[in-house]
């Protein structure tokens, strides 16, 4: 199952990422793209959500330089940026490899495409592992813990219905009950002819 995979990967990279557990670690990644499209991409979607994650952490620092701070928010930014791109590529995927399917006459689409929904699951892997980890802290106190515990029980069960249903919307996309249609993020604070401030800049 698609979802089996994908979390997976999500794993695997959150795991590599903590090994060194630094935003400015060098990315590599094992799936070659011209072999292993799918892989390449899930694996640099989450590597993505990751740094992310932690840059979020960093910004929050109530001591944090200020000059660092707004530093820190243009890459923020640009991360945002970079995720939204995967997302696409990853809809992208999908909609070349059912480009054949003819859908039902009665087919209905979906209130969002695969790639967002693989979207919250690479969220929810990072959410999982770090609710782990303070399940599991040696220094918090029992109740944080018991209290950590029951979050990630309700996280986990979270994973497995959102798993359940990334995997029933690719199949029904393949089968035809379900088509998908992919409307570009078309963001508008990034574009130096959308945005009033940077149109204004130049």
């Amino acid at each position: 199952m698609f979802s089996k995979l994908a979390n997976e990967i999500f794993l695997k990279v959150i795991v590599k990422y903590h090994r060194i557990n630094t935003v400015d670690q060098p990315f590599n990644n094992p799936y070659d793209k011209d072999d292993e499209l799918l892989k390449h991409l899930l694996y640099r979607k989450c590597w993505i959500d990751t740094v992310q994650w932690h840059y979020e952490d960093i910004i929050r620092d109530p001591n944090i330089d200020p000059v660092a701070a707004l530093t820190l928010k243009r890459k923020i930014d640009a991360s945002n940026q970079d995720r939204t791109d995967m997302v696409e590529y990853i809809d992208s995927y999908f909609l070349e490899k059912y480009k054949d399917v003819v859908p039902d006459d009665n087919a209905t689409i979906n209130t969002e495409s695969p790639a967002w929904g693989v979207d919250r699951l690479s969220i929810l892997a990072l959410k999982i592992y770090h609710m782990n980890e303070e399940a599991t802290r040696a220094d918090a106190s029992e109740a944080h813990r018991e209290a950590c515990g029951k979050k990630l029980g309700i996280l986990l069960e979270q994973r497995e219905d959102l798993s359940t249903a990334i995997d029933q919307l690719l199949e029904d996309i393949k089968e035809g009950r379900k088509y998908m249609k992919v409307y570009k993020q078309m963001k508008m604070y990034n574009d130096d002819e959308l945005n009033p401030v940077l149109r204004g800049e130049k």
